[in-house]
This record gives C-alpha cells, structure tokens and sequence, in this order.
C-alpha cells in the first residue's frame, strides 16, 4: 500500500516513519510534486485535517492522510489551539510562539495542557478520522533540544522531563501523534 503523508514538516515525516509498519509505503509531498502551501482555513483541528487531506486526493490523485496538531491550554481556554503553529504570527517560529504563550501564563497557577493531534484519512472515497490526545502541563521554562513546536515547554502527565528531553521512541509511545498513528495503522491492518 502507498500513501501520502500530506505534510511538509520534516519533523513530523520522521516521527510518522518510524510508527508506520514497512507494508505502507509512505510519500511525501515532495515526493509527489506538491510544493505549494495545502490550505489551513478552518476554525478547528479536524477541519483543517480534513481539508488537507481532501486537497491532496482531489488535486493530486493518491490516497493520503494529513494532520493537524494543536496544543491546548486550560487557562487560555484551550489557546492556542487551532492557531498553534502560528501563535505569535505568521512567521511560525516556534520560539516566539512559546514565549508569547509563556507569557500569556506568568500570572496563571494553572499550566494544565493537552496536545491534541487530528489524523484525516482518505482512502478512495473514504474519510475517516483517528484523534489522539496527550494531557500534561506547561513548564515556566524552556528545556531540551530535541523535538519541535511547543515540545521544550511541555511536560506530560507522570514525567518530570519535556517532550524536547525525552527520546524520540518514548514521545511516539506516549504522546498525541504517536497515539492518532497507532489508530490508524490499526484501522489499515483491519482492511
């Protein structure tokens, strides 16, 4: 089975290639000739899954799947959120997208926190959709360098090191892609 990974973060192209099993052949936009931005206009993680993943079988042809990931904050009301990756701007910096939400917590107790990943798969004509969630909380400081995105300021549940400290294998098992990943090699093994 081939299938495209709708993503033209290389990031995320090396955590999901490490979970998907060697039978799916997966490819990336590059891969396929799509260098144009896929668009993000929805107001929800889903939504934009979605369309990303319409987008690709529509204009391109191949059966595919695409993610969104938002990174949701109790006392922000779930800010980020759907504007994660652009927090601070269209620029997409991880850095100032931390330390604007950083400072958004100065003055809050209460650093609960969810990853929340969205996976949109269409095979065919079919659409189906895998969510993982990871819950956690929000460091007063950056640490570690590996990872991306929000991962230095991130702590999950039961770990006393951020995403960015973690190895790479333990963030798949335990975080929110890894788990949407995992529903959707389940879903392609069952075919």
């Amino acid at each position: 089975m081939q299938l495209v990974f709708a993503t033209n973060n290389l990031n995320k192209l090396r955590e999901v290639q490490q979970l998907i099993p060697n039978h799916i052949t997966l490819l990336s936009l590059k891969d396929i000739g799509c260098l144009e931005d896929i668009p993000e206009t929805q107001n929800t993680i889903e939504g934009n899954a979605i369309q990303k993943a319409n987008y690709i079988k529509t204009h391109y042809g191949y059966n595919c799947f695409a993610d969104d990931t938002g990174l949701e904050v109790e006392a922000l009301n779930g800010e980020p959120g759907v504007y994660s990756a652009r927090y601070a701007g269209l620029q997409r910096d991880a850095n100032d997208n931390m330390n604007k939400l950083l400072t958004h917590l100065e003055n809050h107790n209460n650093r609960n926190a969810q990853f929340k990943t969205v996976i949109a798969l269409r095979l065919n004509e079919t659409l189906e959709t895998f969510t993982g969630i990871c819950t956690g909380s929000i460091t007063k400081t950056k640490s570690g360098t590996e990872g991306f995105g929000y991962d230095p300021i991130f702590k999950a549940d039961g770990y006393t090191q951020t995403f960015a400290e973690i190895p790479l294998d333990e963030k798949n098992r335990i975080g929110h892609r890894g788990k949407a990943v995992q529903q959707l090699i389940a879903y392609l093994n069952g075919l």
